[in-house]
């Protein structure tokens, strides 16, 4: 004989029983979510939302405002707010005053290969130090978080006669190889694949018989894959923003972004527009990037997200 132990709803008693369920019992039952049931936004979540939008592409905008004007125009107070008549005018002189062409092929060679080496060895690292066992791992990891809090003006002098002795002064290794991983990647995957990868795969494959190479090509890349897109994204745009170490091994006639831009306000009297309008040549490729990859990169932290 069995008993079933489920307990009744009590608004499905209401019938049989004759008492109501009490009134806070109801309101709680009317307010909890159903299953497959979607919050709507209410207009102050839209309003929210339209304000930090037009706080965050006000910059942008403001910078296509002052690369289409004059840098007399650009001085005045109050500074215009509507696009001029000069945009492609100080886009060309600015391409051709500070080798822009150079300039932007060098940055995407220099960002690409930083995120993807970065991708990599810190997927690896992170692997190792998450779900492998071996004698130091907690010591090294300490290590690894510590190089952090080094200042990077300290090894400045070092990592430049380093450079020098290895003949790579002026030239793009210079500015990729002492960037070729960082802590902060490493910690990000290993915190991520701590989480997001279960000890029993990693078990199944050693039952398998495969080793550690494949059950990182195996196992660990299908589930890092949302974490190293967003690694990937922030790497590229932090290469490529980077100001202070390829402004000293590098120079002008083999610059980055960043470095071209100090040759159009290099002159006695800076031409704001001028300035405005490089800063936009070397804004339009992140933009690109993330309009193109951006949407995988949200779809693959999604799918990371759900657990099955």
């Amino acid at each position: 004989m069995t008993t079933d132990t489920a307990r009744p709803r009590a608004d499905a008693l209401e019938p049989l029983t004759g008492v109501a369920p009490p009134r806070n019992r109801r309101l709680r039952l009317s307010l909890r979510p159903r299953a497959g049931e979607q919050h709507k936004a209410g207009p102050v979540a839209y309003a929210l939302l339209a304000v930090a939008a037009l706080l965050s592409l006000f910059p942008l905008y403001w910078t296509m405002v002052a690369a289409s004007t004059d840098n007399t125009r650009v001085s005045q107070t109050p500074p215009p707010f509507l696009p001029g008549p000069n945009l492609l005018k100080n886009l060309s002189a600015a391409w051709e005053d500070a080798a822009m062409g150079k300039a932007l092929i060098n940055s995407f060679i220099v960002a690409t290969t930083i995120a993807l080496s970065t991708v990599l060895f810190a997927t690896l690292a992170g692997f190792a130090f998450a779900k492998l066992r071996f004698r130091g791992r907690d010591i090294l990891m300490m290590l690894v978080i510590g190089t952090t809090m080094v200042p990077p003006q300290l090894s400045v002098v070092p990592l430049f006669m380093m450079m020098t002795e290895l003949g790579w002064g002026q030239k793009l290794p210079a500015v990729i190889f002492p960037t070729l991983v960082s802590a902060v990647g490493v910690f990000f995957m290993r915190q991520y694949l701590s989480e997001a990868l279960p000890d029993e795969l990693v078990e199944a494959g050693r039952v398998d018989g495969a080793h550690s190479l494949r059950i990182f090509w195996s196992i660990v890349l299908p589930v890092a894959r949302p974490a190293m897109a967003v690694l990937f994204m922030i790497t590229f745009v932090h290469a490529w923003n980077d100001f202070f170490w390829p402004f000293i091994v590098l120079d002008m006639t083999n610059p980055t972004i960043p470095v071209a831009l100090t040759q159009l306000s290099s002159g006695y009297i800076r031409d704001q527009s001028l300035i405005m309008a490089g800063a936009l040549l070397g804004t339009l490729p992140l933009l690109v990037v993330f309009v193109v990859f951006g949407k995988q990169i949200v779809g693959g932290i999604m799918q990371g997200a759900v657990k099955g």
